[in-house]
């Protein structure tokens, strides 16, 4: 089955490039001028990725995302003129995946769509991990996240982060390391964005986020899990 791509988008122009260089790709494409649209799209025929615009005509595009996640799980790529370092870092801390300034290249937008359904399809392994006498479990095979029993929804790059510091019980990441590993390249500002999704994270799984059981700051460094590992 092909991968399908919802792309949020009030420009028609910019839509229908995006459209025309996805479907050469092999990827089955429907578009969405407004918010509203997309989420009962959204709702209709769960897609493999969105991408949106955070300049919408009837609700903002972090609305939209908000409802979208409401829906689903699938990774989400920001789309928008906003440009600085502080809206990229909040664009992630709405849980985006990846995060793209106007005006783009269609190539590199059909690059980072392809690495960024990669990591989310991509499979660790058949690891399951569980810390501290199974309050939280980690399902590699089925991307599946479990706290206290209860199911966690993270996003395709939340879950890549936290797999990545589980692995590796007491390592510390840099900020640099985690990007590399969760995204699968490196660009300038993303580093900051690492920040964001920790914080996403420890709101889904720590009980207490001043004093986190699990992901804990190593400052001036990075970030490791000090978790223990059952069994």
């Amino acid at each position: 089955m092909l991968n399908s791509i919802l792309i949020v988008e009030d420009d028609s122009k910019i839509a229908k490039i995006v459209k025309v260089y996805l479907e050469n790709e092999g990827f089955r494409v429907a578009v969405a001028e407004k918010g509203r649209q997309a989420v009962d799209l959204a709702a209709k025929e769960t897609p493999s990725l969105v991408i949106l615009d955070l300049m919408l005509p009837d609700v903002t595009g972090e609305v939209v995302s908000q409802e979208l996640r409401e829906i689903g799980d699938f990774p989400i790529i920001m789309l928008t003129a906003k440009s600085s370092e502080e809206e990229r870092v909040a664009g992630f801390s709405l849980g985006a995946d990846d995060y793209i300034v106007k005006p783009f290249s269609p190539r590199e937008l059909v690059a980072r769509v392809k690495a960024v359904l990669k990591r989310s399809q991509k499979k660790e392994g058949t690891k399951k991990l569980s810390f501290n006498g199974g309050i939280l479990t980690i399902d590699s095979r089925n991307y599946e996240i479990r706290k206290n029993g209860q199911h966690v929804m993270l996003t395709p790059t939340e879950f890549k982060i936290l797999f990545v510091l589980a692995n590796a019980v007491g390592r510390v990441f840099t900020r640099g390391e985690l990007v590399e590993h969760a995204l699968g390249y490196q660009f300038e500002g993303y580093e900051r964005s690492i920040d964001a999704h920790i914080k996403n994270i420890r709101h889904k799984i720590e009980d207490d986020t001043r004093n986190p059981e699990f992901i804990h700051t190593v400052y001036g460094v990075g970030y490791k899990f000090t978790g223990n590992l059952d069994g």
